[in-house]
């Protein structure tokens, strides 16, 4: 059972989610109930009220989910957050809106810490907001699990010193901190490096040439060339640069360069994994 705090201030979305997240099995495989109660939803209507409440209360929840325009204030969501994240921060924040794709959603991401943005207005948005809250979950576990706080990593992570690869949400972590793409930091790392990260982490610390690379990735060998393999190589070193940066520790490109983290492994055409 969670506790999850919704706010949102129209009732036919109300009626539309709130059975779903009610009876959704958010720490087993299924994402639709059977009819029973699994979770506590405290629903507020007001960020004025929301916002009360959290500043009174002692039971802290699971996750949050709001509603970023309320009452024909753009804004009213972003108070909510901010009192959140004052009182709670390590309480993970999703965004649920009919605002996708406008400056509200950028600000969502930019000024108030927002863990996810998810539009209503799409196919499945049920089963999505179950598969993007059961995401949000397992982060929660494993920054809690980082800190040294109570709280679990999922198994499904594959850990190497301070490097965790989630193969369930396929977000990757150095020292706690996600790995973003290089070049736009609001979106996840791509697919591919993601991947090969993942086999060096498995190879290591033997060495991974652009040929196994491929095999593995199931690429055509004769496309996929050292250049491709380079540029992938060159997105995680940057990717886990970026988060270095971000958590005040050390340059990873510079360790890189001294034999750890992804190092070149003769010439350029393989690289291996070495913890450091």
């Amino acid at each position: 059972m969670i506790n999850i705090l919704w706010i949102e201030d129209q009732f036919h979305w109300i009626d539309k989610f709130k059975t779903v997240l009610e009876q959704a099995d958010f720490k087993g495989k299924n994402e639709t109930g059977n009819g029973n109660i699994k979770n506590s939803v405290q629903v507020f209507k007001f960020a004025e009220a929301a916002c009360q409440y959290i500043g009174q209360t002692h039971d802290e929840p699971d996750i949050a989910i709001l509603d970023a325009h309320m009452n024909g204030n753009d804004h009213a969501g972003f108070s909510v957050s901010r009192a959140l994240n004052k009182k709670w921060p390590l309480v993970p924040v999703i965004y649920l809106s009919e605002h996708s794709g406008t400056g509200i959603e950028q600000k969502a991401f930019e000024e108030s810490g927002a863990q996810d943005f998810i539009a209503k207005h799409q196919h499945n948005i049920e089963a999505v907001l179950c598969w993007r809250i059961k995401a949000a979950l397992k982060q929660r576990a494993f920054h809690q699990a980082e800190a040294g706080n109570p709280g679990s990593v999922s198994s499904a992570l594959i850990q190497s010193g301070h490097l965790a690869i989630d193969t369930t949400t396929w977000n990757v972590y150095w020292h706690g901190e996600r790995l973003m793409n290089p070049t736009n930091n609001k979106r996840p790392l791509p697919p591919t490096p993601r991947k090969i990260l993942r086999y060096l982490v498995e190879a290591s610390p033997s060495p991974l040439t652009t040929l196994q690379i491929a095999e593995k990735l199931d690429a055509d060998v004769e496309k996929f060339s050292n250049a491709n393999y380079r540029q992938h190589i060159r997105t995680l070193r940057q990717s886990i640069e970026q988060a270095a940066s971000a958590k005040g520790l050390p340059s990873f490109i510079d360790n890189c360069k001294n034999g750890k983290g992804i190092a070149t492994f003769g010439d350029n055409s393989a690289y291996c994994w070495i913890k450091e």
